[in-house]
């Protein structure tokens, strides 16, 4: 399962099943649930295939799908369970690559990996199709007028760093933009748009994509803001670049309602932008890189920008870390990478640089300095967590129904941004379930509140799903405010405020916490982030970095030393291929 799924009680864990042998030995062990038990033993059925260790592979490359793997990597594999008797590698390698499975290509084995087949497809589609990219002439650039241009795209925060990158990205049809909050991508973006609009004389179609609306609103915004710097020193890039469309990955590629893994847009219908920025491309998993990679024209530029130290997608893979990971030591790599740190709020550059590093001891002395940016609370009792986050909490939760009950959209959906609370887990006392109710039980204590009704005015909503009809998009952030009487809900978009009855709205949540990977693609002036015990199976390094880095101004750490450690220890393990096929070639 993905680091956003986990069991709620051991019923649901150990299912019962009606195979025998090591399937029935790993489902009781908790290895293995029912589906997985059952998808191998009906694929080794209609496969002619009976050997358990077969199956039991089978059934464990299902299991790592649903955890996020591409693929099963039998050298790992085993600290699952560590304490029962697995069986000999060698003989399990010998057993798998003589299955009957294997020859008909129901399961692949490749460079020591087991997939299934559909996701052997995908990887290699990726792969060949980066590679394709790579292997094209690099489109013409006028070297003089790129000159020119560069003198004109200088103001502001544009660092020796910066330009290199542009100018490299200048002469690729596929850049891989990486660095981590405050390096500098999206201005970046921005003076990369500015010169190959120049260089095409304006034509260009230019498209701003994000998995999530919220991810790609910013990224307009952001990208809108920066041209404004750049129109300080040439006054006509505004008109020259034009407003590139800000979309959602799903939309961009054109969603289809009775395909949920294919869209309008592939090989045989074609995007119609010259240049597709894909931020937040850590959120991007191996399915929908694949749609997008297969959609885009040969001649087309892809930048795909993004955070490697971040969480990995929800779905299978971890495309970003890999593609830079794999790129690494080649001469002909696409990746450029920033490193300088812009951003005034040293204490929160300093904490992220110690979890990029993975240095606890570290992590820790900048957790205890005092600082006005930095702060922790090393507690994991009832008490003294709920005493650290109420005030914070209720303050934010109370300014946004002030605006809301004031009829104020604007500013409701602007308090929004200045606070965030963050929970590793959507149930349990660490989880978002219970930090909701929480807050709404605190703000309700108010007379003057009426909380009364699911549509309560001040609620603050996020959403879940794309909803194409209505133009709402998963990720995208709204509040409940009274307008003229009425209970109105108010949506943020990349252009406008979007106003609903709330009953036509169906795919949101109550939004005073939010999981960290909802949060991703989003940022607040001030957030805590609660940390779950040290036992949590989601507690990463990664989990806790994108944690950290969602704060502007300040960031409170709410959790025990030992869970803070766990964190930096661990990190997210995903068995995948991609890399070695990029580093092979």
């Amino acid at each position: 399962m993905t680091e956003l799924f986990e069991p709620t009680s051991e019923h649901d864990w150990r299912l019962a099943t009606r195979a025998g042998g090591l399937l029935a030995t790993y489902n009781e062990a908790g290895v293995l649930t029912a589906p997985d038990v059952h998808v191998a033993t009906r694929v080794g059925g209609l496969g002619g295939e009976d050997d358990e260790r077969v199956l039991l592979a089978v059934a464990l490359a299902v299991r790592a799908v649903r955890r996020g793997s591409v693929c099963l990597d039998l050298d790992t594999v085993t600290t699952a369970a560590p304490e029962l008797d697995w069986p000999e590698r060698d003989a399990w390698v010998a057993a798998i690559e003589g299955s009957p499975l294997v020859a008909a290509g129901v399961v692949r084995w490749e460079l020591g990996l087991l997939y299934l087949d559909r996701y052997h497809r995908l990887e290699t589609q990726v792969h060949d199709d980066l590679a394709a990219r790579l292997d094209q002439a690099p489109p013409p650039v006028d070297e003089a007028r790129l000159a020119e241009a560069l003198a004109k795209v200088g103001t502001g925060h544009f660092s020796d760093e910066q330009r290199d990158a542009v100018v490299a990205a200048l002469h690729r049809r596929t850049t891989i933009l990486t660095g981590g909050p405050g390096t500098g991508k999206t201005t970046t973006v921005a003076r990369l748009l500015a010169l190959l609009a120049d260089q095409a004389g304006g034509r260009l179609a230019v498209a701003l994509a994000a998995p999530t609306g919220k991810a790609a609103t910013r990224l307009q915004e952001a990208v809108a803001a920066e041209l404004t710097v750049v129109a300080q020193t040439w006054p006509d890039v505004t008109d020259l670049v034009g407003r590139p469309d800000g979309l959602t990955l799903h939309r961009l590629l054109g969603w289809r309602p009775d395909n949920a893994t294919r869209f309008r847009h592939d090989r045989s219908n074609r995007l119609k932008y010259d240049v597709v920025v894909v931020d937040e491309s850590s959120m991007v998993e191996l399915t929908m890189m694949g749609r997008l990679l297969e959609a885009l024209r040969p001649e087309s530029r892809l930048v795909l920008v993004g955070d490697p130290q971040q969480l990995t997608s929800v779905g299978a893979g971890a495309v970003l870390s890999d593609l830079v990971a794999g790129y690494e030591q080649r001469p002909d790599s696409p990746v450029a990478a920033l490193s300088r740190n812009f951003r005034s709020e040293e204490d929160i550059k300093a904490l992220a640089a110690a979890l990029r590093a993975g240095d606890a001891d570290a992590v820790v002395d900048v957790l205890r300095q005092p600082s006005d940016q930095v702060e922790w609370v090393d507690a994991s009792d009832e008490a003294t967590v709920e005493a650290a986050l109420r005030p914070d909490s209720l303050a934010a939760a109370r300014a946004v129904w002030s605006a809301a009950v004031a009829e104020d959209p604007a500013a409701a959906l602007a308090e929004l941004d200045r606070y965030r609370l963050l929970c590793a887990h959507r149930e349990g006392p660490y989880g978002v379930r219970r930090w909701n109710h929480l807050v709404e039980r605190w703000l309700g204590e108010d007379p003057e509140v009426d909380l009364y009704s699911q549509w309560y005015v001040g609620r603050p909503l996020l959403v879940t799903s794309n909803d194409y009809a209505l133009d709402v998009y998963n990720g995208e952030t709204g509040v409940v405010v009274r307008r003229e009487g009425r209970a109105r809900a108010f949506v943020a978009g990349s252009e406008r405020l979007k106003e609903f009855a709330p009953g036509r709205l169906d795919a949101v949540e109550t939004m005073h916490a939010m999981t960290i990977h909802k949060s991703q693609g989003s940022q607040a002036d001030r957030v805590s982030v609660l940390l779950p015990d040290e036992g949590s199976r989601l507690l990463t390094r990664e989990l806790f970095y994108t944690a950290v880095t969602r704060a502007r101004q300040h960031v409170r750490v709410v959790g025990s030393e030992a869970a803070v450690r766990a964190a930096v220890a661990t990190r997210a393990q995903r068995a995948t291929g991609l890399r070695l096929r990029l580093a092979e070639r």
